[in-house]
């Protein structure tokens, strides 16, 4: 079987740490998948939604913020500020943060202020994607 190691950590606690046959990540360039014996990068992870498959074919889903991801000698290594399952979610408290980011992104920011509420606001969007991505596959 074609797998790899699979370290996903966040800064309050482990996340998961197993063998794993693919990794999507969300990256500045789009989705980045990773698959056994990958070729050793590093690569920042902007929010969104993190996908991974274990052995046996289960599909897990995550909302992920910003990080990176390294990968050496077929053992991968995820490092985000937070991740959350679907059911870890809740959803209005998502939309509140991602009403109130565009509410603040209308007044005159600084550059910093700016990106800040850019980040926050991306973290909401993939909070509610990863919720809703979720919710619809409960009906399946």
């Amino acid at each position: 079987m074609n797998t790899f190691k699979l370290h996903i950590w966040a800064s309050e606690k482990p996340f998961y740490d197993g063998d794993c046959e693919s990794l999507v990540i969300p990256s500045v360039d789009g989705k980045y998948g990773i698959m056994a014996h990958h070729s050793n990068a590093v690569t920042a992870i902007v929010p969104g939604e993190l996908t991974y498959t274990i052995p046996g074919g289960t599909t897990q889903i995550a909302a992920v913020s910003e990080g990176i991801v390294k990968i050496e000698n077929n053992d991968v290594l995820v490092l985000v500020e937070t991740i959350e399952r679907p059911e870890e979610i809740d959803a209005n408290r998502a939309k509140a943060a991602a009403d109130a980011a565009r509410e603040i992104m209308m007044q005159k920011l600084s550059r910093r202020e700016y990106y800040t509420t850019r980040l926050t606001l991306a973290r909401a969007m993939s909070r509610l994607q990863v919720k809703g991505h979720s919710d619809s596959h409960k009906d399946l």
